[in-house]
């Protein structure tokens, strides 16, 4: 059974009361506190201070300062008022214990009160921080937006500036066969006032020599007619020849078969055209071109803008998937920006589409190597990276850079075989 203490102090004002006590020689961590409205407990082994108070107190308010063997309390009244005594007299065990219980759930309540009310702080908090994620993104997105809106312009009056010039450059050519034209009937003109005076002074000597006959004039101004009408074009035929195809190989090696396979295929992809996009009906038709979006991707990469490139390469794409250099166009942008898998993956498509292999899409085979060999070596793959700049050396084994690039690669896995080792 713990031991009361007795010998402590206590102080009041009207507002306030100053408690003190002592804790006998007890370690300040094993001292136990409790407060309620009207009721102090603290409990330190052996022994037990326990008050029921006179009235109520605000027990948020209250503190408790533990020091020096001693605890003081300074717990405000909710009433200003003095109290006759400290504790309330009149009190037996039954009231007692009641006023414990009511105490505990009432700190109990509090606890939960406090905690759910942490619960909805943090919850407020996380909404806040979820709109202001929100916010951001939106802000990203509007952003990404007036990008592409810009894009968008700016290649709108590219392509107005090309269609100005074709339309000036069209005028110029109607303007030169204009002049051409007026040119020939000009000649003409001067042609019929030949024939015109001819004719003239041919009549002046018919009626110089009427006294002959009138038989002999008739025949004379027939054969004046006769004179000045041209005499028709002469029947003829014009012989055409082509000049057959010349291909580069020699007849011993030759790759006819292939190349003409190759020439075919080229021309049925730019044939292929798909057209059923949602996207194509707010381009125009210049636009829609596949070669147009080639040539601005081709721009867009000179002036190191990737992502817009990648996005024309991709819209051409979009509209023919059978075009082998918008695949490796777009292998060099990933290339730039770090997407390394992906660069693979568009090399090893346009090596799909660049067959047969001949003469006329070697130089495009040795950039689909060369980029997806240094998509490898940037993975740290340098076996696969060799393996692909050797195919290159296959289509040109004079390439000098190449030849360089192989060299350095078999030397950083020569170098990592040793310290395997």
């Amino acid at each position: 059974m713990p031991l009361q203490v007795r010998d402590y102090s206590w102080q009041q004002t009207r507002t306030a009361v100053f408690i003190s006590v002592p804790l006998r020689g007890v370690c300040i961590r094993d001292a136990d506190v409790f407060c309620a409205e009207n009721y102090l407990k603290v409990n330190f082994a052996p022994f037990l201070f326990e008050v029921f108070l006179y009235a109520p107190i605000d027990d948020e308010s209250s503190k408790a300062k533990i020091g020096d063997d001693t605890i003081v309390f300074t717990l405000h009244k909710k009433e200003a008022v003095m109290w006759e005594t400290l504790s309330v007299s009149g009190v037996d065990k039954k009231m007692m214990q009641k006023i414990r219980e009511k105490s505990v759930l009432q700190a109990q309540e509090k606890a939960k009160e406090a905690t759910e009310a942490k619960a909805a702080a943090r919850r407020e908090d996380q909404k806040y921080a979820l709109n202001i994620m929100m916010k951001i993104e939106e802000e990203e997105r509007k952003k990404i937006e007036r990008i592409k809106e810009n894009e968008r312009i700016k290649a709108t009056k590219e392509l107005e500036a090309w269609k100005t010039h074709q339309r000036k450059a069209e005028e110029q050519k109607r303007i030169k066969r204009e002049e051409k034209l007026h040119q020939q009937e000009k000649q003409i003109e001067e042609e019929r006032k030949k024939l015109k005076h001819k004719s003239l002074t041919g009549n002046s000597t018919s009626r110089n020599i009427a006294t002959k006959g009138r038989n002999s004039e008739n025949i004379f101004s027939e054969k004046l007619k006769e004179d000045s009408i041209p005499a028709p074009r002469s029947i003829g035929s014009i012989k055409i020849n082509f000049t057959p195809r010349a291909f580069p190989t020699a007849l011993r090696e030759s790759q006819v078969a292939e190349e003409e396979e190759w020439l075919h295929k080229q021309a049925a992809a730019r044939r292929a055209m798909n057209t059923d996009i949602p996207e194509l009906r707010d381009l125009k038709e210049e636009e829609k071109n596949p070669e147009w979006l080639k040539d601005k991707g081709n721009k867009l990469f000179a002036t190191e803008n990737y992502l817009a490139a990648i996005n024309a390469y991709n819209l051409a794409i979009r509209l023919n998937n059978k075009i082998p250099l918008l695949y490796l166009n777009r292998a060099a942008c990933h290339l730039k920006l770090k997407n390394l898998h992906k660069a693979i993956e568009d090399s090893s498509k346009a090596l799909e589409l660049l067959t047969p292999p001949v003469a006329d899409n070697a130089s495009a085979r040795i950039k689909a190597h060369v980029r997806r060999g240094t998509a490898f070596c940037q993975l740290e793959l340098y076996v696969e990276g060799l393996q692909d700049y050797e195919a290159a050396l296959k289509i040109d084994p004079s390439n000098n850079v190449v030849q360089n690039d192989a060299e350095k690669i078999r030397n950083v896995i020569q170098g990592t075989e040793l310290k395997s080792e």
